[in-house]
């Protein structure tokens, strides 16, 4: 029963695959002249009803055009989707009841399949929706959202909790053995089977309800949360007077400039996102705008007024541990990693503090380092975490000559695209040729592209990649439609990489950062997981949470070799190469403030471990972020990559919920993967590309990941890679030894 997962997961606007699957319709029609009973006739008069509603509704049009059908997005009518979604609750109903009422003994080509079958509407429907409420989001959207949502979910928890289908899902699970069945089948009916359970479906009657009440009432505290940090995100700080602008660069301004006339005001406008506040500190010299940028950023769903969220956590974090009780878990991390590469929290823990001593070790050099800079120019302060990235910047330049704003000018965005698609095609064989005009996109902005591997189409890629009104802050893929052979349908991808990009002003290219940079590369990994695709069943299409990020962090490696530096990145004014001396630099450089992005992300990771690897729930968020930050030493000179106050993470749904470790999971065995190539000679080198695309990219769930990481590598992960990396100490070896693996990856 895949669809009940992947289809509340993506209304809840997660970042994973949305549901797919063509859908099996069943026969309503009178079987040789026997009369319909009173069931059947209701039953035919709903999918009547039904059609009449999708004839009449702009998103439930099939999907047409190219690559078997594409997003009508010219077309939707906002107000259609209160009736979309029922319409398709009613449908996917109609069609669950056809085939767990079949008569005949279940099977798996009889109940596996024809589940697996299930909701192509639905696919299509909450595509749709997902970018609406990612996207595109306004009053109006929020406010089907609020009532929407918690429908939804109950629906879904319904189809979970039937009994007469958990004595189907059962029953072939319990002759999977005799049924001749290969490994893949195996592993199919197993998973369905112990998902239902782990999700309640041996549950009483009672318990049921009370799941789905648990469910219904998270579904709206996530509404609650999202909406009340998007407004905090939605709002300004006002800049009139040029001296305000003391440091900025020149781009940076224009598109300040740009946003404050968007918002009918003279002089420039700072949004309350990562993507303005982050540049803003790394440059501004005005240290008392830069405390009162990131105030305004750090604080977000913490004032105190109607958007405060410290309440809404608390009330989600009760749900939690009371649905984790009634399903039998110890804890909701015990429940929400029953499902994954680590499958407990201790595990998760202890490859974090493996990790955390050195980070914080790290961070006290990098403060002392920035504090020396501040001393030597009579500055007359402590570094505080408004100052971090501005002094970090200066260090930069003293320890190896290098500036950011002398990076930034050779990073054009388009230009790092075009770094994209030359990797993917070095490394796995694909070519991505430009369509943007001859399909329908939701923003005049949007671009896309046809992918080929060889001669052969298998799907398009979306970008959408700048920040606007109603979007939601942060970077994200997702797919509109994912392929698979079940059913012969679904041949093509389509993948969709959305950024928050500021775009460059006054009709200059839009320059992006170092760091914005890895972030495209990151994104792009994610798209290109579900590009290499080819499974057979769309129920072992998704990965466990801590697999997830795992390619996209592999896909980063690439922006920092030479190759794609010297070709890609040249001078947005001149078109004169990035000179060598300075990817030298850069290259030097790589692992200069890894305490500092260390520390700010793991410092959130383990604070939500903490969060939910308990019994009693947490009822004041603020006090237990500060004292279980106290007490496992952070640094004062940072603060949490996302405080709970704003974790949208954690709290939008409960996708990364006991989660957030996974970065660091998956990161571990990118390092790991990273030695291979290393071994291998080359960045580029095919025979491994290959290995990693065959094994790992490919195959998306079929086989148990951590067997398919073994199968590449011969071993599992070694953790050590990790700490070369991030240029941490590695427990008995050199740091010459380390270097040396470093630079030999640069090759």
């Amino acid at each position: 029963m895949r669809f009940t997962i992947s289809t509340r997961k993506f209304f809840l606007g997660v970042s994973s695959a949305a549901l797919i699957g063509a859908t099996a319709t069943p026969a309503l029609a009178d079987d040789h002249g026997k009369k319909m009973t009173t069931a059947e006739l209701n039953k035919m008069s709903a999918m009547q009803t039904t059609s009449a509603a999708t004839s009449e509704n702009s998103i439930l049009q099939p999907w047409t055009g190219p690559y078997d059908g594409v997003p009508p997005w010219d077309e939707v009518k906002v107000s259609d989707f209160p009736a979309a979604f029922q319409a398709t609750m009613d449908k996917i109903q109609a069609d669950v009841n056809a085939i767990r009422d079949n008569p005949a003994p279940a099977t798996f080509e009889n109940f596996t399949v024809p589940m697996e079958l299930v909701g192509n509407e639905a696919n299509n429907l909450f595509s749709i929706w997902g970018v609406y409420s990612s996207n595109l989001s306004n009053d109006e959207v929020r406010e089907i959202q609020g009532e929407w949502l918690p429908k939804v979910s109950a629906f879904f928890d319904q189809l979970t909790l039937d009994p007469k289908l958990l004595a189907k899902t059962k029953a072939v699970y319990d002759n999977r053995k005799s049924a001749g069945l290969d490994a893949m089948q195996t592993r199919l009916v197993e998973r369905n089977y112990e998902q239902l359970v782990r999700d309640g479906a041996l549950l009483g009657d009672a318990d049921k309800q009370q799941l789905i009440a648990y469910n219904t009432e998270l579904s709206k505290a996530f509404n609650d949360f999202s909406n009340k940090v998007l407004a905090d995100e939605e709002t300004f700080i006002f800049l009139t007077d040029e001296a305000d602008l003391a440091g900025l660069p020149d781009s940076f301004v224009a598109s300040l400039a740009e946003a404050a006339e968007e918002q009918g005001k003279t002089g420039w406008a700072l949004k309350n996102t990562r993507s303005v506040m982050q540049p803003f500190l790394e440059n501004s010299t005005r240290r008392d705008l830069r405390e009162k940028v990131y105030t305004a950023y750090v604080n977000r769903g913490d004032n105190g007024d109607n958007n405060d969220t410290n309440a809404t956590i608390a009330k989600i974090l009760k749900l939690r541990a009371e649905r984790a009780k009634l399903l039998g878990f110890k804890t909701h991390a015990h429940y929400r990693m029953a499902d994954t590469m680590a499958k407990e929290p201790e595990a998760a823990m202890d490859l974090m503090m493996k990790v955390w001593p050195a980070a914080v070790a790290r961070v006290k050099e990098e403060v002392a380092d920035m504090q020396k800079i501040a001393d030597s120019e009579g500055a007359g302060i402590t570094i505080e975490p408004w100052d971090y990235r501005f002094y970090a910047e200066k260090v930069r330049k003293e320890k190896y000559d290098l500036d950011s704003a002398e990076i930034k000018p050779y990073f054009q965005l388009d230009k790092m695209m075009d770094a994209l698609f030359d990797a993917a095609g070095k490394l796995y064989g694909l070519t991505f040729t430009e369509t943007t005009g001859s399909i329908p996109v939701f923003d005049p902005e949007v671009r896309t592209f046809e992918v080929k591997r060889g001669d052969k189409v298998i799907g398009v890629q979306y970008f959408d990649n700048y920040a606007r009104q109603g979007k939601r802050s942060g970077a994200w893929m997702t797919t509109y439609k994912d392929k698979y052979k079940l059913g012969g349908h679904n041949n093509f991808s389509a993948t969709s990489n959305n950024n928050n990009f500021v775009k460059g002003g006054d009709g200059e290219p839009t320059l992006i950062s170092l760091d914005d940079a890895t972030t495209l590369f990151h994104e792009f990994g994610h798209a290109l997981h579900y590009l290499n695709y080819d499974i057979t069943y769309p129920g072992l299409g998704g990965t466990p949470r801590d697999f997830v990020e795992y390619p996209s962090q592999v896909n980063e490696n690439w922006l920092m070799t030479p190759y794609i530096l010297s070709t890609y990145a040249t001078h947005y004014k001149t078109g004169e190469p990035i000179p060598k001396e300075l990817v030298d630099k850069i290259q030097a450089s790589q692992t200069f403030n890894e305490g500092f992005s260390t520390v700010e992300y793991l410092s959130s990771a383990i604070i939500d471990m903490k969060l939910h690897n308990r019994e009693t729930p947490v009822t004041d968020p603020d006090k237990f972020e500060r004292e279980t930050l106290a007490a496992i030493g952070m640094p004062k000179e940072i603060v949490m990559r996302h405080r709970l106050p704003q974790f949208n993470h954690l709290f939008s749904s409960d996708a990364y919920s006991a989660g957030y470790y996974s970065y660091l999971w998956s990161e571990t065995m990118d390092a790991d993967t990273w030695a291979a190539f290393e071994e291998a000679g080359s960045p580029w080198d095919k025979t491994t590309a290959e290995r990693f695309r065959n094994i790992l990219l490919s195959t998306g769930n079929e086989t148990d990941r951590k067997e398919a990481y073994r199968k590449f590598r011969g071993r599992d992960p070694e953790v050590k890679y990790i700490l070369k990396k991030r240029g941490f100490p590695v427990p008995g070896e050199s740091a010459d030894a380390a270097k040396g693996s470093k630079d030999s990856a640069a090759e």
